[in-house]
């Protein structure tokens, strides 16, 4: 499902929705990903991604955690916070003229992961993430999951 043209989606503006919510399937969350699908127990599905426009570049930078810690066990703690400070230890392949990194931490009883997310542009074009609610998502088939 991952790197999909998905367009019935709700945006999710705070990201209290996962807390209590069990992920099954967790597809696309490495580095230089664009896309990442959250498929949860109650059949809910989530999209992580960047609509893309023209000339700005956003993709999963880093995870930190072991992605297997969030599956199949309650959420209990999710939040996003973003910075246009470059991160210590970080080197650019080139200067961008605008940046905006976002950060995503998911806590269950296993552990943490961490995501960060790297956008750069010109300026004049969004480096956000989106977070959404994938509407009517069709179910996984039983070889699927």
């Amino acid at each position: 499902m991952t790197d999909s043209k998905i367009t019935d989606v709700t945006p999710i503006n705070k990201l209290d929705c996962f807390i209590g919510k069990t992920f099954v399937s967790i597809e696309g969350m490495t580095p230089e990903s664009k896309e990442i699908i959250f498929t949860c127990s109650d059949g809910s599905v989530y999209k992580m991604d960047h609509y893309q426009d023209c000339c700005e570049y956003v993709y999963l930078e880093s995870v930190v955690g072991d992605v297997e810690d969030l599956l199949n066990t309650p959420i209990l703690g999710a939040t996003e916070s973003s910075s246009s400070d470059t991160p210590p230890h970080f080197t650019h392949k080139r200067e961008p003229e605008s940046q905006t990194w976002t950060f995503y931490k998911f806590r269950t009883l296993k552990g943490y992961v961490d995501l960060r997310w790297f956008g750069e542009s010109n300026g004049y074009y969004s480096e956000s993430v989106n977070v959404e609610l994938i509407n009517n998502p069709t179910p996984l088939l039983p070889h699927e999951k």
